[in-house]
């Protein structure tokens, strides 16, 4: 009998079992055993630099991250060489890698203006954070390519931001670091043939994608984008939120919309093995445990 054949049974006899008088708990455990179980994914687990305590010294976070559970770190763009080598020096002595660049100018500046200033400081934001990535041993450096706006039309944003991502290719190339797309809420690449199709124009091993599962929610499923993106995504950050009559709001992991058995699912699917970075909000030592916990559960599959 095949495993759906062999479900839609269980799921029968689950039925007939209870009026006949098995017990619930009986039945239940029948019908989990139909259904195919995915191993604990290979995935390492991580926050954003920004849900640690800024009250805190990059020692003391850094630290914190570690006793709390978490092998990795996005940290920020850091201009400031003093500053960018404290954090590599904290990491280390942390045994917490950073594994990514969260660059920083990218709304302020984005690289679809039609203002060559504007443009100029975009590409010196992700050239600093590119070298940050070398600095602190990161592969990958996030970037929102474009915003649309009133200013800036689709088509403009997709030509336009193109262009100047091709520009630092070749500093990504020699310093093999990945410069990840973002999809967010730019009005830009809202759908995941979209996003394929820009990523694969670029026809370059150092242009891939970064997966947000909470970003999608609003206007898609996240386990289709994950697996039409497939192999282009190098890094993912989670976050979850619940919808409402009047609109929305973000929460914890597990307490919003996201249908997390799904993701893991797809995640399984394309064989991902890389980073899940939590992009929440900041909390202390025991909201950040409780974090982890439900990353265990939610994303990588541990009981």
């Amino acid at each position: 009998m095949g495993n759906t054949s062999r479900r839609q049974f269980l799921k029968s006899s689950v039925t007939v079992g209870a009026c006949a008088g098995i017990s619930e708990g009986l039945a239940r455990s029948l019908l989990a055993a139909s259904s195919p179980t995915i191993a604990t994914l290979p995935i390492k687990k991580g926050l954003v630099y920004s849900m640690l305590p800024s009250s805190l010294n990059h020692d003391d976070r850094f630290k914190m991250a570690r006793d709390t559970g978490f092998e990795v770190v996005q940290a920020p763009t850091t201009p400031d060489e003093h500053d960018a080598n404290d954090i590599k020096n904290a990491a280390h002595k942390a045994n917490v890698r950073i594994d990514s660049v969260m660059n920083m100018d990218h709304w302020k500046y984005p690289l679809s203006s039609n203002d060559a200033a504007v443009v100029e400081k975009s590409l010196a934001g992700m050239r600093t954070s590119l070298h940050n990535a070398k600095l602190w041993g990161s592969d990958t450096v996030l970037l929102v390519p474009a915003v649309v706006n009133s200013q800036t039309s689709y088509r403009d944003a997709w030509t336009r931001s193109q262009v100047q991502i091709r520009k630092l290719i070749p500093m990504a190339t020699e310093l093999r670091i990945v410069i990840a797309i973002e999809e967010v809420w730019n009005k830009f690449l809202l759908s995941p043939m979209e996003m394929d199709t820009y990523i694969r124009q670029f026809q370059s091993p150092w242009i891939k994608a970064w997966f947000d599962v909470g970003n999608v929610l609003l206007y898609g499923y996240p386990q289709d984008w994950i697996r039409t993106l497939g192999k282009n995504i190098v890094k993912l950050h989670v976050k979850d939120f619940k919808r409402k009559d009047d609109g929305y709001s973000w929460v914890n992991l597990g307490d919003g919309d996201a249908d997390w058995g799904a993701v893991r699912s797809a995640l399984a699917e394309i064989n991902y093995a890389g980073s899940a970075i939590a992009e929440l909000e900041a909390g202390d030592e025991a909201y950040l445990r409780d974090v982890s916990s439900r990353m265990d559960r939610l994303v990588l599959g541990r009981t």
